[in-house]
């Protein structure tokens, strides 16, 4: 079985400004970050990912599922102010 840390893919001010600027070979303005943990990525987008978060896109988590195969994705958005997810389902 594969397991593999989880991460999300946020875009935010300084990272467009690095893009746009042509700095550090960007070749887009989103963030990738890992982490340890499912519960530690979630502590991480209600603290701060998604309040920093500039792009139109939702904001994109891909983890894998404890005694399942593949990858599963899930587009999380700030609704109302509370960390919603919009859309899931396997890669």
């Amino acid at each position: 079985m594969a397991n593999f840390k989880p991460q999300v893919r946020f875009e935010t001010r300084e990272s467009r400004h690095d893009y746009n600027m042509g700095r550090f070979r960007c070749i887009n303005p989103e963030v990738t970050k890992q982490f340890n943990t499912y519960a530690e990525l979630k502590k991480a987008l209600k603290d701060y990912i998604l309040h920093d978060h500039i792009g139109d896109d939702p904001v994109f988590v891909v983890r894998s599922k404890r005694g399942e195969w593949g990858e599963w994705f899930e587009h999380w958005r700030l609704v109302n102010g509370v960390p919603t997810i919009v859309k899931e389902g396997w890669s």
